[in-house]
Formats: C-alpha cells, sequence, structure tokens
C-alpha cells in the first residue's frame, strides 16, 4: 500500500530543462539584430528568418513585399548560464527603436515590425515585464508598441542572409546601419559581450 502523505514520482513536476534555450526577436532587418546578438557572451547561434505570417513557405521577395503576414526576424540559441532571457530582451530593445510601428529607419513595413515571440510562459511573462518597467521609467520618451506574438513556425532565412554583417562589413547599408548599433552594444555593454 502506498503512503498517501508522498506525492507519486510519477506526478512530480520536472524542473524546467537545463541546457540551450532560443529568444525569437523581431527589431527591423534582420540583418541588424543578427550582428547585435552575434556578440552577445552565451549566445551559441543566430538565425535570420520569417515568423508571424499566413504564406506557407515564405522566401525574402515575398516577405519584402509585405503580403505575407511575416517580421524578419533572429532566432537566437543561448546557454542561460551565462546570459539570461532578460539581458537578451534588455539589449534588443538599446539597439533598435521599440516605439516606431511597423518601421526601422527607412525600411517600411510590417515585414520590420518591432516583436517579440516568447516561447514559453515564462518568456512572455519576462517580456511583458522588461516593457511594462521600460515604459514606467519613460526610457523611449515615447510608449513601446513592440507587439508580443504567438511564436509559430520559424523560417530559416535563405543562406545569404546568414552571418550578413560579419560578411558584408563595407556594403553601404552595413556602414550606415548595422555598424553604429555594433558600436552602441560594445560602448554600453562591454561586459555582456564577447571578448
Amino acid at each position: 500500500m502506498t503512503n498517501p502523505t508522498k506525492t507519486p514520482t510519477s506526478e512530480i513536476p520536472a524542473p524546467e530543462a537545463a541546457g540551450p534555450q532560443q529568444a525569437i526577436l523581431a527589431g527591423g532587418c534582420f540583418w541588424c539584430t543578427e550582428a547585435v546578438m552575434q556578440n552577445v557572451r552565451g549566445v551559441q547561434k543566430v538565425e535570420s528568418g520569417y515568423i508571424g505570417g499566413h504564406t506557407p513557405h515564405p522566401d525574402y521577395r515575398s516577405v519584402c513585399s509585405g503580403t505575407t503576414g511575416h517580421a524578419e526576424a533572429v532566432r537566437v540559441t543561448f546557454d542561460p548560464g551565462q546570459v539570461s532571457y532578460r539581458d537578451l530582451l534588455g539589449l534588443f530593445f538599446a539597439t533598435h527603436d521599440p516605439t516606431s510601428l511597423n518601421r526601422q529607419g527607412a525600411d517600411v513595413g510590417t515585414q520590420y515590425r518591432s516583436a517579440v515571440f516568447p516561447t514559453t510562459p515564462q518568456q512572455e511573462r519576462e517580456v511583458r515585464e522588461v516593457m511594462a518597467d521600460l515604459d514606467a521609467q519613460g526610457v523611449f520618451g515615447k510608449p513601446i508598441v513592440t507587439t508580443i506574438e504567438p511564436a509559430t513556425e520559424f523560417h530559416v532565412a535563405e543562406d545569404y542572409h546568414q552571418n550578413y554583417y560579419a560578411d558584408n562589413s563595407r556594403q553601404p547599408y552595413c556602414v550606415a546601419v548595422i555598424a553604429p548599433k555594433v558600436a552602441k552594444l560594445r560602448q554600453h555593454y562591454a561586459d555582456k559581450l564577447n571578448a
């Protein structure tokens, strides 16, 4: 006979799995967000891609048309023992404009929206807390318009979009738009970055 005061082993909730986790973030052009996240200590992999739309097999041309509903985004695989999801959110919000609706600089359209796609209920709670805290502090001087959307299927972008800034750092867009974001990251968040 079992002891009624003990919980059967099968009913004990398992702790959250240790090991790598993923964050999915959209901050305008995915080349920019990828370049920022690749510098962060504890980030193991960054993939550029498309998420949040209604077209089954999006590609760059269709997403750029603004008709698929997808956002350009990155999927960040990270070690939570080295960098927390909350820290990644802090860097994400600090390196793009979360107060511009459906645009970042000259890039305009829903495909360039600021959005977070939480992969767990805990991530969703943290996103809401971080956004509420930033708004309460008036960090940006305007309300944050970043959307929190379901983490639907992530479509990895074409090969030439991967590692874009590292491979094309002299290209005019990279010099004008991405390099200043990376410089800001290095200036203000050196303690979070790879040596």
